[in-house]
């Protein structure tokens, strides 16, 4: 029986998972680096009101006074984030609706949702003062830090241990959002597609799905990350918290400004997650494999 086998599936290899999703985040990411490096220009930025044009322009003059790969500058810090971070994401995600039980018997979508909460929860911990650097860094001069691992020294000496954590709660609650609504809408999509055409979609639809749950995910959790850009960049009153600030930037520059480049995301986001997870339908499954046959090979070497 089709509920007998579900119900009895071994745990998700964490090793294939991971492997799996930093390719995934590797791929994406680099394919949409300039955009990144613009949108950040922007968020932290209180004067320059952004927009395709004022984007495409900033993009230009960077490209004529620093060269093409001043574009990608960050880029390897943005990797160095990216792999671990969707790393343990889709492991953890695995792992999580493994423990819930998310496929096993009633298709409860409330699982779905919370399994890919707590997967972003987990990755975002771990991950998070590179984060934090990363954006230090590529808002900073050439002369003001010579690296990622610089940043990270220069800190920790002169703000103590918690300082690249700093507007951690912002991304907290945006990336249970994001993570439960995008995960959540994808695995809703593939199951719809699973029940109307009897077989499990392609990695394109997978992709296409992805892309679907980004946009989702990201006109809710958006907000939050203008706020953890700025919490990070020291540029917050102190001591104000994640929702007394959302509200002081919505009174001092308008709703607006909460979704400052957000149009700019419209189009990054979703192509960076059709590419994530069209990649991880693609690798996961074979990874999985693989691994299975070693370690068969390893234990049974005489058979």
């Amino acid at each position: 029986s089709m509920k007998m086998a579900e119900g009895s599936k071994k745990a998700p290899s964490s090793a294939a998972a991971f492997c799996s999703g930093a390719i995934a985040g590797a791929l994406a990411k680099t394919t949409i680096a300039p955009l990144d490096r613009t949108k950040i220009y922007f968020q932290v930025s209180q004067t320059h009101r952004y927009s395709v044009k004022a984007a495409l322009s900033f993009i230009r003059a960077t490209y004529q006074k620093d060269g093409f790969l001043a574009l990608y500058r960050g880029n390897s810090a943005t990797l160095a984030r990216v792999m671990p971070y969707a790393g343990f994401q889709f492991a953890a995600y695995e792992q999580f609706k493994y423990l819930l039980a998310v496929d096993v018997g009633e298709k409860t979508p409330g699982k779905r949702f919370l399994a890919g909460s707590l997967a972003g929860l987990v990755a975002t911990s771990l991950v998070y003062p590179l984060d934090t650097a990363k954006a230090r860094l590529s808002i900073s001069n050439k002369s003001e830090y010579s690296g990622l691992v610089n940043v990270i020294v220069k800190s920790y000496r002169t703000e103590g241990p918690l300082a690249l954590y700093r507007g951690i709660w912002p991304s907290l609650i945006g990336v249970a959002m994001y993570g439960g609504l995008a995960f959540y809408t994808v695995d809703t999509l593939k199951l719809m597609y699973k029940e109307k055409f009897g077989s499990a979609p392609s990695s394109l639809y997978a992709g296409l799905f992805g892309s679907t749950g980004s946009v989702i995910g990201q006109s809710c959790s958006y907000p939050l990350d203008i706020v953890r850009r700025r919490m990070q960049t020291g540029k917050a009153p102190s001591g104000m918290g994640v929702l007394a600030f959302l509200l002081h930037i919505a009174r001092e520059e308008g709703i607006r400004a909460l979704f400052k480049g957000l149009s700019m995301n419209w189009f990054k986001g979703p192509v960076a997650a059709g590419i994530s997870f069209a990649t991880y339908d693609l690798t996961f499954p074979y990874l999985s494999s693989f691994e299975h046959t070693m370690k068969s090979r390893i234990v049974k070497p005489f058979h």
